[in-house]
C-alpha cells in the first residue's frame, strides 16, 4: 500500500469559489521557485504586485515545520451540457493536488491548511488598494484612496500620535474581548480643533495603518433617516466611517417632517436617528469598524454625541508644536536638525500656527536655509499681528475710559 496521502482542492464548490484554492494561489506565489520551466505571471487592476503562479502539470514542494508537502496544479475538461447546435460544451476545471506522507494527515488538515489561509489573508491585505467611498443620497460610490499620509510623516504631537496608534492596535486585536463583554466591535473617535491642524491627514494615516477602506459620509446629501439606514447597513467590515464637521453639517436637533420631491411626508435626519444607527442596528450588522467624527467646535456638539461608547477617544488636534515642526522639516527638507531650529521652536511656542501653514511656507523653496528663514519671518509677522491686535484692544479700552 502507498504511504502517500492526497487532498484534492477544487477551484469551485458548486457556484462559489473555494477559499482554500484561492488562498493556495496567493500563498504559493510567495514560495514558487522562478527557475521553474514555465512559471506564470499575472496582474489584476487593484493588485500592486505581479504574483507568480504554477502552470498546469507543474509540481513544487513546500516545507512546513519540517514536513514536505507537494503541490500540483491539475487542469481537466468536463462536459457542461449541450450548446444550441447540439454539441457538448466543455469547460476547464482546475484543482490542486496536495500530496504528503499519510502520517501527516492531521497536520495537513488542521495545521498546514489553516496556516495557508492565514498567510494568504496577510498577503492579500498587504496587496490591497484602499477605497474611499463617497455618498450621493443613499448610494455609495467608490474611488481608489491614494492618500500618502502615514503616522511616520504625520505632523502631530509625538505622545498623542503614539497614543492613537496604540489604541488602534489594541482595538483590532480585541475581537474575543468585545464578544465576551457583549459589545459591538467598534470604536469611536472625535477629532476637534480649527481647520489646518491635520484632521484629514490623521484619518488617512489611520486608514493606511490599518488597511481599512474609508466611507466619507456627507450628511447634507442624506434626506431622511431611512436613507441614512440604507447607507450605514452597507458599510463593510474593517472600515472607517467618517462624519465630518458635525457642528455645522446638518441640524440634527430638528425632529420635524418635511415634504420630499414627490409631495409625501418624509422624516429628516435627526440626532436620535443617527445615534440609533450608530449604537443599534448598524453596529450589530458588522464588526471591526471605526467611526470618526470631526468638528471645529466641540462645545457646539450635543452632549449625547460625546459620551463614551460613541466617541471613545477625544483627540485634540492642536496647533503646530515642536514635534510637528520637526516632522515637517524632515518631510519637506530631509533634515532632523538645523542651527535655525531653536529660534523657530521658540516662535512656534509663542504663536498659534497650524501645521498646514508651516508646511506651506516650507514648500516655498527647495533650499532648507532659505525655507527656514522664510518660516522665521512668517512666524515673526504672525507674532507682530497678535501683538498689534492686543495693542488695539488696549487702545480701544483707553479711549472708552477717556470718553
Amino acid at each position: 500500500m502507498s504511504s502517500q496521502q492526497a487532498i484534492v482542492i477544487e477551484q469551485t464548490e458548486g457556484f462559489a469559489n473555494n477559499q482554500i484554492y484561492e488562498a493556495a494561489i496567493s500563498y504559493l506565489a510567495t514560495r514558487i521557485n522562478t527557475n521553474m520551466q514555465r512559471p506564470k505571471v499575472s496582474k489584476e487592476d487593484e493588485m500592486k504586485s505581479m504574483p507568480i503562479s504554477m502552470e498546469a502539470g507543474e509540481e513544487m514542494v513546500d516545507v512546513y515545520e519540517g514536513t514536505e508537502f507537494k503541490w500540483q496544479l491539475v487542469c481537466r475538461e468536463t462536459s457542461s451540457g449541450t450548446s444550441s447546435n447540439g454539441k457538448s460544451r466543455q469547460i476547464e476545471v482546475r484543482s490542486f493536488e496536495l500530496t504528503f506522507h499519510k502520517k501527516h494527515k492531521e497536520k495537513a488538515l488542521y495545521s498546514y491548511l489553516p496556516f495557508i489561509l492565514a498567510k494568504a489573508g496577510e498577503i492579500e491585505e498587504g496587496d490591497k488598494t484602499l477605497k474611499l467611498y463617497l455618498n450621493e443620497r443613499d448610494t455609495w460610490y467608490p474611488a481608489e484612496l491614494h492618500h500618502p499620509s502615514t503616522f511616520d510623516i504625520l505632523a502631530m504631537d509625538a505622545e498623542l500620535k503614539q497614543a492613537v496608534m496604540d489604541d488602534l492596535a489594541r482595538f483590532v486585536k480585541r475581537k474575543d474581548y468585545y464578544k465576551r463583554i457583549g459589545k459591538a466591535w467598534k470604536r469611536g473617535y472625535l477629532l476637534y480643533r480649527p481647520p489646518g491642524t491635520g484632521k484629514s491627514s490623521l484619518i488617512a494615516a489611520m486608514a493606511n495603518y490599518l488597511k481599512f477602506d474609508t466611507y466619507d459620509l456627507e450628511l447634507t446629501e442624506v434626506g431622511w433617516n431611512g436613507a441614512l439606514r440604507r447607507l450605514l447597513t452597507t458599510v463593510a467590515n474593517r472600515s472607517i466611517l467618517v462624519i465630518k464637521d458635525m457642528d455645522c453639517a446638518i441640524d440634527l436637533q430638528q425632529r420635524e417632517c418635511s415634504e420630499d420631491l414627490y409631495g409625501s411626508k418624509s422624516e429628516k435626519v435627526t440626532l436620535s436617528g443617527l445615534l440609533n444607527f450608530v449604537d443599534g442596528l448598524w453596529s450589530t450588522r458588522g464588526e471591526e469598524r471605526i467611526i470618526v467624527f470631526t468638528t471645529n467646535y466641540k462645545e457646539r456638539l450635543d452632549p449625547a454625541l460625546l459620551r463614551p461608547g460613541r466617541m471613545d477617544m477625544h483627540i485634540h488636534m492642536s496647533y503646530c508644536g515642536v514635534d510637528a515642526f520637526r516632522v515637517l522639516a524632515t518631510n519637506y527638507h530631509a533634515i532632523e536638525d538645523h542651527v535655525l531650529f531653536p529660534e523657530i521652536e521658540g516662535l512656534i511656542s509663542e504663536v498659534e500656527v497650524t501645521p498646514a501653514e508651516v508646511a506651506e511656507v516650507l514648500m516655498r523653496s527647495d533650499e532648507a536655509d532659505i525655507a527656514l528663514q522664510e518660516l522665521i519671518d512668517f512666524l515673526k509677522a504672525k507674532r507682530r499681528g497678535v501683538d498689534e491686535d492686543e495693542d488695539k484692544v488696549d487702545n480701544d479700552k483707553a479711549n472708552e475710559e477717556t470718553v
